[in-house]
């Protein structure tokens, strides 16, 4: 077990431009399992998500979780947010939600003018709650947030801040007033994944650590800030990728958009997404290099949200997860590089 209030003094917390040497890929598999046993001591049981969410944050995308209500999406965000010492902000979508409620608003200053007043997603971590329930306007508005981390009022643009990450949720039971993500902004997440219930031993031990508690909030230690995060992030951009693994990236979105059951396939950006996973993946795991076993663990995080069926497919009850699996089980796999290969 790492000890997160060791990681919590470490130099990743300051600032590279301040005179610290730049974060390495050891210090992203340090700091990274730093950061997973501490925010696991409030969601308990659920690690691997935890790892997807953390993946996004390292490779500086964002996030959609799916699922039913009462599964910790957002106490997922708030504990993410208070371990790496993250401005955290929670919007909650709403049919009424117009854009300058997500990017805030020019407001008179008392002196004749106008002074721009920050909204909501000027935050590191940004919670979009049950965001399909925003009108298409709105989301227009997140998709610049998300994609160009900035925002425009009144012909202005607006820098947000770094790292910025926005955390999304949708309810998939229900359906009544809610827009669909245009597939635009479907793309513009890096991942989408699901929490699931919790297993028999993990639920029980959720609820032993309550009735021991005594309280609701689970204590967290920082272990990171913002800049420490950015230097992770940039440790992340020295992952080396081989050729071969290129090519594997490219053959299986080319396989997506071949199936004779999709309408649409994984586009070049989909490939820049899941060679970025695998990056973050790979120096999670404290390798300098993504192997094929990087990009085949992201792929359907990373594609299945892209892809669009054909409606006779989708009647016959396939998914996008399952054209994924089957790209991945049809395109074959390089060899596995290892250390002493890329010596």
């Amino acid at each position: 077990m790492h000890d997160p209030a060791a990681a919590a003094s470490a130099p990743l917390s300051s600032p590279v431009s301040d005179g610290q040497d730049a974060a390495s890929v050891a210090d992203v598999a340090r700091a990274g399992a730093a950061v997973l046993d501490e925010v696991e001591r409030a969601v308990v049981g659920k690690r691997p998500l935890l790892e997807l969410v953390l993946i996004g944050l390292l490779a500086d995308g964002h996030v959609l979780i799916e699922d039913v209500p009462g599964v910790a999406k957002t106490l997922t965000a708030r504990s993410f947010a208070a371990v790496l010492q993250f401005d955290f902000s929670r919007i909650q979508f709403t049919p009424d939600l117009i854009p300058a409620d997500i990017t805030g608003s020019a407001l008179p200053d008392g002196r004749g003018g106008l002074t721009f007043q920050p909204g909501p997603i000027f935050a590191n971590l940004v919670l979009g709650d049950e965001i399909n329930r925003a009108p298409p306007k709105t989301q227009a508005a997140a998709l610049e947030a998300m994609e160009e981390r900035q925002v425009t009022v009144d012909g202005t643009s607006h820098r947000l801040p770094r790292p910025f990450t926005m955390l999304a949720t949708q309810n998939p039971l229900e359906s009544e007033g809610t827009y669909p993500l245009p597939e635009a902004q479907l793309d513009r997440f890096l991942l989408r994944v699901s929490v699931g219930y919790p297993a028999t031993d993990a639920e029980v031990e959720l609820l032993r650590r309550r009735v021991q508690r005594r309280s609701n909030e689970v204590p967290l230690r920082p272990v990171l800030d913002a800049a420490g995060v950015a230097a992770l992030q940039a440790a992340v951009e020295t992952v080396a990728v081989d050729d071969d693994v290129l090519r594997y990236v490219v053959s299986l979105v080319q396989a997506t958009r071949e199936d004779a059951r999709t309408e649409a396939g994984a586009s070049p950006r989909a490939a820049l997404a899941l060679v970025a996973a695998s990056r973050a993946r790979a120096a999670l795991g404290g390798r300098s290099f993504v192997v094929p076993d990087d990009v085949k663990a992201m792929a359907s995080a990373v594609l299945a949200h892209r892809l669009v069926l054909r409606p006779e497919a989708w009647i016959r009850g396939v998914t996008a997860q399952t054209v994924v699996a089957d790209a991945l089980a049809g395109v074959a796999t390089p060899a596995t590089l290892t250390e002493s290969d890329r010596t």
